[in-house]
């Protein structure tokens, strides 16, 4: 018995197809018409008979596709592991003399040109020249170390490269290429006789917030020409992340709510720290809260009774909507303001939660609010404060301070409404990033508006709206 392959499955959907678009399909019978049904229609309404072409079609289709996909995936697999490596290794100008020979040679045998063939053989020659420099193969032992790679704006992010000839001979002069963002950094190496090692220090600049990417270290090997360039990749890449700039803000410096016992709630409890009453003892209260002064008096066992508390949770809410800033320094001032509240939160072992128009950020640990603050890309969009308020007394609902970060533009009026959607009992202050004015301290209902214009006064205000 033969078995059926997808190309012969495929052959005879074909036919088929080719039978029922001519009519010639054996059994194939014209049905009556009926009341209802439209002529020359078999099967469901809506849905073609497995004899309309349209059906026939579809499973030829299909089987065709279970033919072919895995033939493409082969032929794009050898592409990207045989083809592509060649054809990577030549390079614009290689192309271009490339094309120009192929037109030369051309030319000289459609128009008898030999100064074109001579031209066209010179061209020809140079490539296969070329291709003596790229050939063989290089022993590198490579070490890319950066010495720290989290870095805070305009601090030194240095990094060296070590290079070690690990092979028994001689390796002739060559360079590395060290990819630096969007920039990339050329490394010469000398003449290495085995054994030997070069090392090369380098200086990242870090002007502004970003998270940069170092590497890989490649080895590029060309002909003088630059006709042929072959690179071999040595090291993976590395992230570097340049934070926003934080300041310290002291111990509980930052408007936070200094309770040792917390902050209490309307709840009642029977075991807690914050004292509320005192009331009849009950069956199966713990007797260590007994209070014997006020039995021996009234002759009845009274037990104490307390209100159920929390601790300081802090949330932090940072538009991120570049409308609402009039400056990128703004921008960038806002991100720092927010980094270094949430900073102090965490070295306080409170609970915090950082909330942007785009979601929350992580708050585990000091390096992971700084990393995420990095991360962050301001855009105008149509979530103003406003709508990031809202969305941040249904995120946080037990926060019991809030903090609201946004820029010059936004006005007292939505900074009002902001103040609106927050919970009543939890106190809510606004930071309004201003670069270049004085910091101040304003009040809009109950909401504590404080302006900072240069970072290092954000201490200095926080302290005002603490007292």
């Amino acid at each position: 018995m033969s078995s059926s392959t997808p190309l012969t499955r495929a052959a005879d959907s074909f036919k088929r197809a080719t039978a029922a678009v001519s009519g010639k399909i054996r059994g194939a019978r014209t049905p009556r018409n009926e009341p209802g049904k439209r002529p020359g229609r078999t099967g469901k309404p809506g849905k073609p008979s497995s004899l309309h072409p349209a059906a026939v079609w579809a499973e030829a289709a299909g089987t065709a596709g279970e033919f072919l996909s895995p033939v493409w995936t082969k032929v794009r697999a050898a592409w990207l592991k045989f083809v592509w490596p060649v054809l990577s290794v030549v390079s614009l100008l290689g192309w271009v003399v490339l094309a120009a020979a192929i037109g030369l040679w051309w030319a000289g045998q459609a128009w008898g040109w030999q100064e074109a063939k001579a031209a066209a053989m010179v061209a020809f020659l140079l490539f296969v020249l070329a291709i003596a420099f790229i050939v063989g193969r290089s022993a590198y032992g490579v070490v890319l170390d950066l010495a720290r790679t989290r870095v805070a704006v305009g601090d030194d992010a240095v990094g060296s490269i070590a290079v070690s000839n690990v092979s028994t001979r001689p390796l002739l002069p060559a360079a590395l290429e060290l990819p630096v963002g969007a920039n990339t950094a050329v490394f010469h190496l000398p003449r290495m006789k085995p054994a030997q090692v070069h090392e090369d220090l380098f200086t990242i600049p870090t002007a502004r917030r970003a998270v940069i990417v170092v590497g890989p270290v490649r080895s590029v090997r060309a002909d003088p020409l630059h006709l042929l360039r072959r690179r071999v990749m040595w090291t993976e890449p590395v992230d570097l992340f340049v934070h926003p700039r934080t300041v310290s803000l002291g111990s509980s410096a930052a408007g936070f709510i200094r309770d040792l016992e917390g902050m209490p709630t309307t709840e009642l409890s029977s075991a807690d720290v914050s004292f509320h009453a005192l009331r009849d003892y009950v069956p199966g209260d713990d007797r260590r809260h007994i209070h014997w002064k006020t039995t021996a008096r009234t002759n009845k066992l009274m037990v104490r009774q307390f209100e159920e508390t929390r601790r300081a949770h802090l949330a932090i809410a940072l538009s991120i909507n570049t409308d609402e800033y009039d400056s990128e320094p703004e921008f960038e001032m806002a991100i720092s303001v927010a980094a270094s509240i949430g900073r102090q939160a965490i070295s306080e072992q409170r609970d915090l939660d950082v909330l942007t128009q785009r979601g929350p950020l992580r708050c585990e640990t000091g390096r992971n609010l700084l990393d995420d603050a990095t991360r962050i890309v301001g855009a105008p969009m149509r979530k103003t404060a406003v709508d990031l308020a809202r969305n941040l007394s249904d995120a946080v609902p037990n926060a019991s301070v809030v903090f609201f970060v946004v820029g010059s533009h936004v006005s007292a009026t939505q900074l009002r409404t902001c103040a609106a959607s927050v919970p009543p009992g939890v106190r809510s202050l606004a930071v309004r990033v201003q670069p270049g004015t004085a910091p101040s301290r304003a009040n809009i209902a109950d909401l504590t508006v404080l302006t900072v214009g240069d970072l290092d006064d954000l201490a200095i205000v926080l302290r005002k709206a603490a007292a």
